[in-house]
């Protein structure tokens, strides 16, 4: 999966192409989070 940003040990990536809605996985000390992102539209 690309990343996107790694700052502080925190690493956020997202594919461009993944299932809807669209979302970032977040990765933090063995821990993960998955965001989705708010108004972004996949037609």
């Amino acid at each position: 999966m690309p990343t996107i940003a790694i700052f502080f040990g925190i690493i956020v990536r997202m594919w461009h192409d993944d299932h809807p809605p669209p979302h970032i996985h977040v990765e933090y000390q063995g821990f993960e989070a998955v965001d989705h992102i708010q108004g972004a539209d996949r037609d």
